[in-house]
């Protein structure tokens, strides 16, 4: 199987930044994608931001011009860099990763990591 760390959540100031980061391993032969997702209390799981092997992103709108993923191929680890932070980006952070693992292509998901914009 596949386990996903996350770590870099906390607290901020609007207007400030924070760093994430996800590392995937296990029984990995091939990952597709990895990437973030968001829940905000009483709100769906949300997309934050994909990122292919081939280098492709993907951001969900709210973040556009923000947020920016980065990734270490040989190490299936992801860093999201948010920047500019809103009190809206309050959310509990998902890591995910879309892989061949010891059971067929499928995704993985970190337990979650608090975000939490406030004065």
């Amino acid at each position: 199987q596949v386990q996903l760390v996350e770590s870099g959540g906390g607290l901020v100031q609007p207007g400030g930044s924070l760093r994430l980061s996800c590392t995937a391993s296990g029984s990995i032969f091939r990952i597709y994608a990895m990437g973030w997702y968001r829940q905000a209390p009483g709100k769906q799981r949300e997309l934050v931001v994909t990122i292919t092997t081939g280098g492709s992103t993907t951001y969900g709108d709210s973040v556009k011009g923000r947020f920016s993923i980065s990734r270490d191929v040989a190490k299936n680890t992801v860093s999201l860099q948010m920047n500019s932070l809103k009190p809206e980006d309050t959310a509990v952070y998902y890591c995910f990763c879309n892989a061949d693992a010891a059971a067929p292509r499928r995704s993985y998901w970190g337990q979650g990591t608090q975000v939490t914009v406030s004065s």
